[in-house]
């Protein structure tokens, strides 16, 4: 796979709010896959076993997660070093976010009589 195939899988994988909530579980540490799904059923997300099992697999194409056997249970964890792209990515519009709140708080303090030099 390409660098460029690697990174649209990760864009792919995050842009999905089921699959950004399995990122946010495993955020802590190790979890089942049942624990998993039951703390996105928990997040008020429906998802079918057969649904959440193809979320896995993009996480696990993309990346973002691995797993391992322990007899019958699989336990996934999270690979954060793919998330760097998407990291880099946002960073790369923190000049327009910051312009953005200078200018407001400019706005603000002339509205509400702060004065600035």
């Amino acid at each position: 796979m390409s660098r460029v195939q690697a990174q649209s899988n990760v864009f792919a994988a995050v842009a999905d709010p089921t699959r950004r909530a399995i990122l946010e579980l495993l955020r802590d540490g190790e979890q089942t896959v049942s624990a998993l799904l039951e703390g996105v059923h928990k997040r008020a997300i429906n998802a079918t076993q057969s649904a959440f099992s193809q979320h896995l697999a993009v996480l696990r194409g993309a990346g973002l997660v691995r797993h391992r056997k322990e007899g019958r249970k699989r336990y996934y964890r999270v690979e954060p070093a793919p998330l760097e792209e998407v990291s880099m990515w946002i960073h790369y519009f923190d000049k327009f976010w910051e312009e953005k709140l200078d200018n407001l708080g400019h706005y603000l303090d002339r509205e509400h009589g702060k004065e600035t030099n």
